[in-house]
């Protein structure tokens, strides 16, 4: 088995010339930032939800068979270059976006903070290891990322999926407030890749939704909501604007423990199935 790289929180291995195999760590990122510090039990409860969600959801996936806790063998395919992004509610970066006038939001919005979106909406960003940036159709077209056909494809794919993942959670108790899929080609079609879990997604208690105010978050948004209110955000935006690299502080020990329970905790809820 050879090794190929590591990304943000996954080391990646070629085993064969048509698979590969994902280690999924404890590593942690936001805003496109690295942390030296690490989540226990976070890499077993990303590999263990990718492989709930692609043994259940009705869509074609890479997914060949899980090796341990947190390693996953997966098909090698083409990755097409796009982060399709479904969102439910309006929060997170779609909010500031549309206060700057970068982003229109569905007739019949409630603009409050964590407002239920009239229906979900596909947002798509590049994908880059560095930070990814919102496309619209025309600019993926522009790029070379997919064409119109492949476009109009994962549109709607995208929001079928979140559509099948908004229920299941809802029964378990949870609100999916958006979603992060990623596409390859395989065989002359395009099938769902990458994983499935809380770094893809934001997930809400629904028992404590409360429109207007910032949610409690099952998924790494609790970090984002940490570093923020510390200045960390902007320290970051400011360091890429003078063309540096954002270094990640130490997180707090509370904070790593706080974010490993909530995954196993979700993924408890989710799936029926304690780790």
């Amino acid at each position: 088995m050879r090794f190929l790289r590591s990304g943000k929180v996954k080391d990646i291995y070629e085993v064969d010339d048509t698979h590969l195999l994902f280690h999924f760590t404890d590593r942690v990122s936001a805003f496109d930032v690295k942390f030296p510090s690490l989540i226990p039990r976070k890499g077993e409860v990303l590999c263990k939800f990718a492989e709930f969600w692609f043994k259940n959801l009705p869509v074609k996936n890479h997914y060949v068979r899980r090796e341990d806790d947190d390693k996953m063998v997966v098909k090698k395919m083409d990755m097409v270059p796009i982060e399709c992004v479904v969102r439910g509610y309006l929060y997170g970066s779609l909010v500031q976006r549309w206060r700057d006038g970068k982003v229109d939001l569905p007739p019949g919005t409630d603009t409050r903070i964590a407002s239920k979106l009239p229906h979900p909406i596909f947002d798509p960003t590049t994908k880059s290891e560095e930070h990814d940036i919102p496309v619209t159709m025309d600019e993926v077209l522009e790029m070379g990322l997919a064409s119109e056909e492949e476009y109009h494809w994962l549109e709607k794919t995208s929001l079928e999926i979140y559509d099948a993942i908004y229920w299941v959670a809802k029964q378990a108790g949870f609100i999916l407030a958006d979603l992060k899929l990623e596409f390859g080609r395989s065989g002359g079609e395009i099938i769902l890749g990458d994983s499935i879990g809380p770094d893809e997604f934001r997930m809400w208690p629904e028992k404590s939704y409360v429109v207007g105010k910032t949610q409690e978050s099952y998924d790494k948004q609790l970090l984002r909501d940490w570093l923020a209110a510390r200045g960390f955000q902007k320290q970051f935006e400011d360091d890429r604007k003078h063309g540096k690299e954002p270094v990640g502080p130490e997180l707090p020990h509370d904070l790593c423990e706080e974010m490993s329970s909530r995954y196993v905790s979700l993924y408890a809820k989710i799936t029926g199935t304690a780790l």
